[in-house]
C-alpha cells in the first residue's frame, strides 16, 4: 500500500541538527541519503530505526550515514555523519 497525500517531511532531532552544523553537512546530502540510499540496514539496538548510507562525491566519495525513523507520516532524522568504517 502506498502512502497518499504530501511526501513525508524530514524532521531533524536536536542531535542531528548539531551534527549537520558541526560536521558541515549539506542538508541535500541528508535528504538524498534518506530518499535514495546505496545501502540500508535496521539498527541493531532499535528495529524502528533505519540506517542509510550514500557516497558523497563532493566529499571524495565518503559514505554519509543517516539514521532515521518514521514518526506520524514524517521522517525523524536521528543522526548524520560520515561513517569511516563504511565501504561501498
Amino acid at each position: 500500500m502506498t502512502r497518499s497525500g504530501p511526501p513525508a517531511r524530514l524532521i531533524l532531532s536536536v542531535h542531528a541538527q548539531g551534527n549537520i552544523v558541526k560536521r558541515d553537512l549539506d542538508m541535500r546530502w541528508v535528504e538524498q541519503t534518506v530518499a535514495a540510499p546505496e545501502l540500508t540496514a535496521p539498527d541493531s539496538a532499535d528495529p524502528t530505526v533505519t540506517r542509510a548510507w550514500r557516497a558523497i562525491p563532493e566529499r571524495g566519495g565518503k559514505m554519509l550515514r543517516v539514521a532515521y525513523r518514521p514518526v506520524n507520516g514524517d521522517i525523524l532524522v536521528i543522526t548524520a555523519f560520515f561513517d569511516r568504517g563504511a565501504r561501498r
